[in-house]
């Protein structure tokens, strides 16, 4: 069987938008749990700003989770990670996450990383990354960051209590108590070629 191989995402991996989206959407609804919606141009716009993790074993799509800056880049978000049904149990989410954390270390080291989750396992791998659960107060206060949540059919309980909770659990990292990351060479030239022609 061939290596699942777990990269940052560029514009080769467009192809691969629509999968990723209904794999999220499918997983939504298993679940019965939110998920904030996001369009395809808006995933697109992550792979090709390097602010996104992709999984694949040879062509086969087998995972996805990108990164989103909020408040000046104060806060970074790791969010919609998403392992394909076919590739689960097998360690490709903590992968995904691992990579997509020290792509947001790197990039941003200075901000705190936020997660918002309903999964156990999640909840899990962010712990075992040094997150500690927060309130919502803890997170960022930037409005595009919110308006995320309005695709989710939970966002009426955010709303009912003045975005202090709702059903997913708040986490964070706060960069100031921790050591630093690296990434591969050549993913830290393109991420630099990036920022120096935005």
């Amino acid at each position: 069987m061939e290596e699942i191989k777990v990269m940052v995402a560029d514009e080769s991996h467009i192809k691969y938008v629509d999968t990723i989206l209904k794999t999220i959407a499918d997983a939504a609804k298993v679940r019965g749990t939110g998920i904030a919606k996001r369009s395809p141009e808006y995933v697109a716009t992550k792979m090709k700003e390097a602010k996104a993790v992709i999984a694949l074993q040879g062509e086969k799509f087998a995972g996805f989770s990108y990164i989103e800056t909020w408040g000046n880049k104060h806060y970074v978000t790791t969010s919609g990670l998403i392992v394909h049904p076919d590739f689960r149990g097998k360690g490709v989410a903590k992968r995904i996450k691992n990579l997509t954390f020290t792509l947001a270390r790197v990039r941003w080291p200075h901000a705190k990383i936020f997660s918002l989750t309903s999964g156990s396992a999640v909840m899990k791998m962010n712990t075992q990354l040094g997150y500690l659960p927060v309130t919502f107060n803890d997170l960022t206060d930037d409005e595009s960051f919110w308006r995320g949540c309005e695709g989710c059919i939970n966002s009426d309980i955010l709303h009912r209590t003045n975005r202090r909770y709702c059903i997913c659990t708040a986490m964070l990292f706060d960069p100031e108590e921790q050591l630093p990351v690296k990434l591969p060479e050549d993913v830290v030239k393109r991420i630099r070629q990036i920022e120096a022609h935005p």
